[in-house]
């Protein structure tokens, strides 16, 4: 099993519920399973429209055998089912799922980028993986 980074945050709708049915569909995943999730913290929005409400924002420790881009899929079918929708980039969201490093994998293509580039732009992202490494 890998160990992966995940991060993930909520701006729209019941944001604690939202999270809560995200990680339940990531530790339904085949081969993966959520070690441990930090605690959840209120957040402003980085980016996008400034109107948009705050996020409750976290990170996850989780083993995985599904590869880096198929994991990324997984994880946008997820965001899909939850409700997300990508009118404009950085947009209000019910669900966000990042991944933020998966084991000591660097992988740089358009579609994937691991790890994630913006990590250390965010100290919500930092303080999360600081709890649960």
């Amino acid at each position: 099993m890998i160990t992966c980074y995940l991060g993930v945050g909520s701006n729209l709708g019941d944001r604690r519920k939202n999270i809560k049915l995200a990680i339940k569909e990531i530790n339904a995943l085949k081969d993966t399973k959520v070690i441990r999730a930090s605690r959840i913290i209120e957040t402003k929005p980085v980016g996008g429209p400034v109107s948009q409400p705050k996020f409750l924002n976290g990170a996850l420790k989780i083993a995985t055998l599904i590869p880096p881009s198929p994991l990324l899929k997984k994880l946008k079918n997820i965001e899909k089912k939850l409700g997300r929708a990508k009118p404009v980039h950085n947009s209000p969201r019910t669900i966000d799922l990042d991944i933020l490093f998966y084991g000591d994998r660097i992988i740089n293509r358009k579609d994937l980028v691991i790890p994630h580039p913006r990590i250390f732009e965010r100290d919500f992202v930092l303080g999360a993986l600081s709890e649960i490494i």
